[in-house]
This record gives C-alpha cells, sequence and structure tokens, in this order.
C-alpha cells in the first residue's frame, strides 16, 4: 500500500463503527484537505498508549484500523468529520510527521464468520447490553461507557462482533487487546471475560434472577 495518512487518537476505533472528529490543528486540517482530493477518502486511527496527541511525539500503537470519511461539515474555527471504520491494519514504518502524520501499513487477515457462533454471539450481547445498563444505571464511575445499552447492531455477523466490542464498557486498554484478535470466537470470549470483569468492578453484579 502507498503511505497512508494517519490520525492517532486517545481511543480505538473498531471496524464498523462510527467516528466523530473535531479538527482544529493546522496539520490535520491539511490532511484534510489532502484526503478530500481523492474519490474514497481514507485514513488510519491508531491509540496513543502514551503521550498527547496534541502537538506529536506521542508514543503510538501498531495495530489500527482505516477510516471511511462519510460526512464533512465547517464550523467557525474547526472542520466535523465523520467516518467509519473499516479494516484493521498494522503499521509496518511511521515515517516522518511533516506536513501530518502518515505510515506504511498493511492490512490484517479479516475475521471469518462461522455459524456454529451464532449462540456466543447472543451470549455476548446480553452480556454487554446488561452490564452496560448496570454501568449506566449506577453512574458509570469507571467513566467506560461510550453506548446506550439499546443501540442497535448490524445483522451482518462479523459488524456485530466488532460493534458489540465497541458498546462493551472497557477502558482503552483492553479496547486495543480486543483489535488485535485473531478468530471471531477468540475476540466473543475476550468481550465476555473483559465485560463481566468489568461488571464485578462496577459494584453490583447482577442477581441469578437478572
Amino acid at each position: 500500500m502507498a503511505p497512508v495518512a494517519m490520525f492517532p487518537l486517545g481511543s480505538v476505533l473498531m471496524p464498523h463503527t462510527p467516528l466523530a472528529l473535531r479538527l482544529f490543528e493546522p496539520r490535520y486540517l491539511t490532511m484534510l484537505g489532502h484526503l478530500l482530493d481523492h474519490d474514497d477518502p481514507q485514513f488510519g486511527v491508531t491509540m496513543i498508549e502514551r503521550g498527547s496527541e496534541v502537538g506529536g511525539g506521542e508514543q503510538r500503537s501498531r495495530i489500527g484500523t482505516m477510516a471511511r470519511i462519510v460526512q464533512v461539515t465547517s464550523a467557525a474555527e474547526a472542520m466535523h468529520v465523520v467516518a467509519v471504520g473499516g479494516e484493521r491494519v498494522v503499521v509496518t514504518e511511521w515515517l516522518h510527521d511533516h506536513p501530518y502524520p502518515r505510515a506504511d501499513v498493511a492490512p490484517l487477515a479479516p475475521l471469518v464468520w462461522d455459524d456454529a457462533l451464532a449462540p456466543l454471539l447472543d451470549e455476548t450481547e446480553a452480556i454487554v447490553r446488561r452490564v452496560v445498563g448496570r454501568a449506566t444505571m449506577y453512574g458509570d464511575l469507571l467513566g467506560t461507557v461510550r453506548w446506550d445499552a439499546s443501540t442497535e447492531v448490524s445483522d451482518e455477523p462479523i459488524e456485530a462482533v466488532w460493534q458489540l466490542a465497541a458498546i462493551a464498557p472497557l477502558g482503552d486498554f483492553d479496547r486495543q487487546r480486543l483489535l488485535h484478535a485473531t478468530t471471531v470466537g477468540g475476540l466473543l470470549r475476550q468481550v465476555i471475560d473483559l465485560t463481566l470483569e468489568q461488571e464485578i468492578l462496577i459494584g453490583r453484579p447482577a442477581s441469578p434472577d437478572e
């Protein structure tokens, strides 16, 4: 692949989930202008593991997600961008950040669905929605809830799996772990395990009748 424009963030973008950005730094406004010259504007998103996303010099994760721009609107002092996560990529080499961050990337193998995993997907969805609801009920003291418990997911299984991974009330380092998944079954089990760990931290686990 040709060098890809990159946007390091303090959060993780999962495939098949939306991303809203407010761009005001000159380097990212320049990046947006260059991207909009293309018919299919895309950029890579990686999590900042240490440091700040403002000004550069941060430590960035190697596994990220491509994001396709679907909407751009302008405001007085910024541009507002909505993108949707696509394929996962691994950064093979970071290039110079001037005029904006860029990297050579390679695609990661997409996850492959197996209909035998349907019950596990249903279980994962039930647990994620329950724990998000409980976290919201008790004030989200851990600050991990980013989606409503009733958020709809796709009818397409692979998309739904990644969307549930995004909805799960997890911290960003746990989300980054999920982004490394190599199988659907492994990803679903990780989502369940990490979400149940969060339920314990909430302090009010579900009763047997719930």
